[in-house]
Order: C-alpha cells, then sequence, then structure tokens
C-alpha cells in the first residue's frame, strides 16, 4: 500500500504505518492520500486512490462530490482538535473583552518613556480597560465537539451559556452541562447575548450566517468570535458593523484582505489546532481510518460516504460503493450466490446519494464475480479484502 502525505504529517501518525506501507511525499498512483491544508480541486485522481484522509475537521479543501462519484472515501477527525480550538477560544473571549492586544502593542513604545516605564504605564493603562466575562451571556452556534466544550468552560468561568445545534447529537448532548439553556433558533441567540462564538462547518446553510441582516437583530455592542470557518461571516458586514460599533470587537482565526488591520478586529493567523497535541491526535486518528479501511474495508468519520463497519467473519470481504438506489443490494447478492458463493455476513448503510455495502463470502472472490458487481447499475466502485 502507498500512502502520499500532500503536507507534514505529525511522524506519530505516520509510523503507525508498518513496513509494508510506502509513506511519503513523492509516491506514485497512492492508494491513499492524507492531507491538511493543501487544496486539492484542481488535482486529477487515477484509478488505484482508493481514499482521502484531512486531518482536521474542515474537508472544504477537498473535492467531496467528484471523490464520492469515483468511489474515493473522504476522512476527516473530529474531535481530535476541539481541546486545542477550545482553548484558543477561551483566549479570543479574553481578547475581544480585555483590550490585551493593544495594550501589549502599547507597551512595547515605552522604551523611551522620559517619565519612566511605570509611570507611563500607570498614565497610559486606562486605555486598555475592558470588562470581565463573569455574567456575560455566551451564545454558542454548533454544539458539536468543540463548541460543546466552550460551553461547558464558558460556565465554568461564571458566564451564562446559551446554545443552538439543529443537528444536536445524542452523545453530544449527554456532554454538555446541564446549565447550558437551549435556544430553538440562531436568531433567539442573537437577541440575548453579549459574546457570539461559531462552532459550525461551512455549508450551504452557514456561509455568510453573519450577515448585515443578522447582525441587526444582535445586541448593541456585543463581540463575536469566529473559529470555524471565514465565510461564515460577511467580511464587508462585519467591517462596517465594527467601524459603526454595533460590534465592538470581531475576533477571527481567519485573516482575510478585508479584516486585517481593522481597529476593533483581532485576527489569528489560523492557530485553532496549531498545538502539538492536536497535530498529534488528527494524524493518529487518520492513519487509524485510512488502516481500517484499506485492510479490513471499515468506514469510520467519512465526510461522503456512511459509516460502515463489521468484523470479518468469511474468507474474503468484498466493499461496494454505490449510488443510493433500489436493487443494487439485491443483485450484489444474487451475482455471488449465482456465481457458488455464500455470504457469511453483510452490511449495508446510505448517506444521501451514496451507500456503502460490505459483505463477507465464504471463498476469495475471482475476477469474474468482480467483473459482475462492478457491471451492476450504480456500483461505482468494487474493493477486494
Amino acid at each position: 500500500m502507498k500512502i502520499q502525505l500532500l503536507n507534514k504529517i505529525a511522524a506519530v501518525g505516520t509510523d503507525l504505518f508498518d513496513s509494508s506501507w510506502q509513506v511519503s511525499e513523492t509516491v506514485e498512483s497512492p492508494d491513499a492520500i492524507m492531507v491538511r491544508s493543501a487544496v486539492m480541486h484542481d488535482m486529477t485522481f487515477d484509478g488505484n486512490l482508493k481514499a482521502i484522509a484531512r486531518a482536521g475537521a474542515g474537508v472544504n479543501n477537498i473535492p467531496l462530490e467528484r471523490c464520492a462519484e469515483q468511489g474515493i472515501v473522504v476522512f476527516n477527525t473530529p474531535g481530535a482538535n476541539a481541546n486545542g480550538v477550545k482553548e484558543l477560544t477561551l483566549a479570543a473571549l479574553l481578547l475581544a473583552s480585555r483590550k490585551i492586544v493593544d495594550g501589549v502593542k502599547w507597551s512595547a513604545t515605552l522604551s523611551d518613556a522620559q517619565e519612566g516605564v511605570a509611570k507611563a504605564v500607570e498614565k497610559g493603562k486606562s486605555a486598555f480597560a475592558g470588562c470581565e466575562l463573569k455574567d456575560k451571556t455566551l451564545g454558542v452556534i454548533g454544539l458539536g465537539a468543540i463548541g460543546g466544550m466552550v460551553a461547558n468552560a464558558a460556565h465554568a468561568l461564571g458566564m451564562k451559556v446559551v446554545g443552538c445545534d439543529p443537528y444536536l447529537s445524542v452523545n453530544a448532548a449527554w456532554s454538555i452541562n446541564s446549565h447550558v439553556v437551549k435556544a430553538n433558533t440562531f436568531d433567539d441567540i442573537y437577541a440575548c447575548a453579549d459574546y457570539i462564538t461559531l462552532h459550525v462547518p461551512a455549508t450551504n446553510e452557514t456561509k455568510g450566517m453573519i450577515n448585515a441582516q443578522t447582525i441587526e437583530k444582535m445586541k448593541d455592542g456585543l463581540k463575536i468570535i469566529n473559529l470555524s470557518r471565514a465565510d461564515l461571516v460577511s467580511a464587508a458586514d462585519i467591517k462596517s458593523a465594527v467601524e459603526s460599533g454595533k460590534v465592538s470587537c470581531y475576533v477571527t482565526d481567519f485573516p482575510t484582505e478585508q479584516t486585517i488591520g481593522v481597529d476593533g478586529i483581532i485576527t489569528i493567523p489560523h492557530l485553532g489546532a496549531s498545538t502539538e497535541e492536536s497535530e498529534d491526535n488528527c494524524a493518529v486518528m487518520a492513519a487509524n481510518e485510512l488502516i481500517d479501511y484499506l485492510e479490513n474495508g471499515n468506514i469510520t468519520n467519512s465526510v461522503n460516504y456512511p459509516s460502515v463497519s463489521m468484523p470479518k467473519s468469511g474468507k474474503c470481504r468484498i466493499g461496494v460503493m454505490h449510488k443510493n438506489i433500489p436493487a443494487v443490494l439485491s443483485q450484489a447478492s444474487s451475482a455471488i450466490s449465482e456465481n457458488g458463493f455464500n455470504i457469511e455476513n453483510m452490511i449495508n448503510k446510505s448517506k444521501g446519494e451514496y451507500a456503502y455495502t460490505i459483505l463477507d463470502i465464504s471463498s476469495d472472490a475471482d475476477d469474474a464475480l468482480v467483473r459482475r458487481i462492478r457491471s451492476i447499475d450504480g456500483v461505482i466502485r468494487v474493493n477486494l479484502y
């Protein structure tokens, strides 16, 4: 098996591949790719590529639909960098409250103060006064792995926390402190929050969700934190809102031409997951996902195919990537039985337009069986394990 690295991946992850694997930036015709930030939309993929693992949560740098059409499973690593982003979010809340950045810049200019540094500090520090987080209301939009941790930590700091997540899973809900108030809509958060922090992916529904119209619904002088994705917030609208005072501070992990150098906007150079621990966690999770898929056909944490896994129970495993349409499963089962094979175990799940089926059979599959299954209308790819 060959793994191509498009970015530097922590060795604690790549070391999980044993000597039978080739892992480097220069391998040709790879079975899988590991990537962090490299943009892949203009890349072409040959027929050997079976999987892409993003060592991180966001996958907007990967052509998901094209990969699904080619039977390429795209993995991400949800939660692996959650603690790192949570900690930076807490830092962002403090940066938005206390004018720390401006104060640090100003204090660096005091070396030539005629009255001495100490007196200059006492004379000028009032310009950087701020407020405390305690008893302020934090609105958390998105209560997944990161948002849930932020909500819990903010409550521990004495904040009143209101959260909203239309897609909140049962497992995620169990991890959230019972004092976090559930908002039914984002508008409910806009109306009450002193601070708003965003922890949602960039989708057609969320892109530009913070704009002139939604900002108008918010409290005057609120502070907005965005460590998720740049395009969740309209750069032009947030700049106007900061300049008018409607938003007193905007902290983002995604500097753009429109937001850098603006008073009231603090730009962080995409440091959310830039900790040794986060990079290690992401690399380990991504490597384990690829190993389990390429060796066993199991899918965990895919963003374009369903998560499907089961213990091996036959001599050969067949993995079938196919469109989520009727009769594919029955035709594949018939092809196996008509070729003289017995199905020991099977599982099928779907995700939107695509589905994945694992079939464990009693004997080694031959080329004729693979060709027969591949010829079924709707089948995209057939892999043997």
